[in-house]
């Protein structure tokens, strides 16, 4: 990478950490989750960026992908524990970063602590020619040592320009198939815990969605359609990104739209068994010839 890719991607991870923090101090009993997502991407703006993906608040047993539907009422609620998880890029250099609070049981959430840990566990020792394996290992080990289970199926990625999720691929065990990190990559490693069983399930309505490949004046889309996929950057988006550029009623029309062409994938909530608890942290890192350099610290 230039010297220039290094400084975007910095300067989304700061942005990133800024909005995080911000979120995490929202998140309070009574207190609507799209207040507090619709809050953390009016501060991406402000600060010149734009969403890498839309800004998502999951609560308790759902791990991840809640993103509240237009006229959403969901609430905080004293006995939650929530996971903000909120990325941000600058020309398309991607920083993703995620927070919980467990408004159960404070700050100091064992639970909380669990994932918070695995994740500054990871930290102390990635770079370059460290095997993925031992970074998962690490996370697994961290977590039961406290009495849960990480979450499985769900892992750790790479991030690149436009791009949300690439390799690495960065499991949550030890993988023995994974290979190694590498200079010059970026990633974002998310420890998830569980007092459930560490397995998620797609449940429930999709409010994240994507575009499959770049559009053709053959697939015959609506201009309005046509202008909010060229914002988003073929990057994810939601039903809320959408009434930035239309009614309601149209958004429903060009996801039905875009279902029919096939042109879409779709992000349902991923979630255990209701009344299981989980708790998530993550940090985006450039893997640099002296370790990781972690681009998403709230300084």
């Amino acid at each position: 990478m230039s010297a220039l890719d290094y400084d975007k991607f910095r300067q989304a991870g700061r942005i990133a950490a800024k909005v995080r923090e911000h979120g995490k101090t929202l998140i309070k009993p009574g207190v609507r989750l799209a207040e507090v997502v619709e809050s953390c991407e009016a501060m991406i703006r402000d600060h010149g960026a734009e969403n890498a993906f839309p800004a998502q608040i999951s609560k308790n047993h759902i791990a991840a992908h809640y993103c509240p539907p237009p006229g959403d009422e969901t609430m905080c609620g004293p006995d939650d524990i929530l996971k903000l998880d909120v990325g941000v890029h600058v020309d398309g250099y991607v920083a993703d970063n995620a927070v919980t609070v467990d408004l159960r049981d404070g700050a100091g959430s064992a639970l909380s602590m669990a994932s918070k840990m695995a994740l500054e566990n990871v930290i102390a020792f990635a770079g370059p020619g460290v095997a993925i394996s031992e970074i998962g290992r690490t996370i697994h080990d961290t977590i039961t040592s406290m009495g849960f289970k990480p979450v499985l199926n769900l892992t750790g990625h790479g991030v690149s320009r436009f791009v949300i999720h690439c390799a690495p691929h960065i499991p949550n065990y030890d993988d023995k198939r994974a290979g190694r990190l590498k200079v010059g990559q970026t990633i974002a490693v998310e420890p998830f815990a569980t007092d459930g069983c560490g397995y998620i399930e797609e449940v429930g309505k999709p409010e994240v969605f994507q575009v499959s490949r770049a559009t053709k004046a053959r697939d015959k889309l609506p201009p309005n359609l046509e202008k909010a996929l060229k914002a988003f950057s073929r990057l994810p988006f939601s039903r809320r990104d959408l009434a930035r550029f239309m009614s309601n009623g149209e958004a429903e029309q060009c996801l039905a739209l875009l279902r029919k062409k096939r042109l879409m994938h779709e992000y349902p909530p991923l979630a255990e068994k209701p009344g299981v608890r989980i708790s998530q942290h993550e940090h985006t890192m450039l893997v640099t010839e002296n370790g990781v350099e972690v681009t998403t610290v709230f300084e």
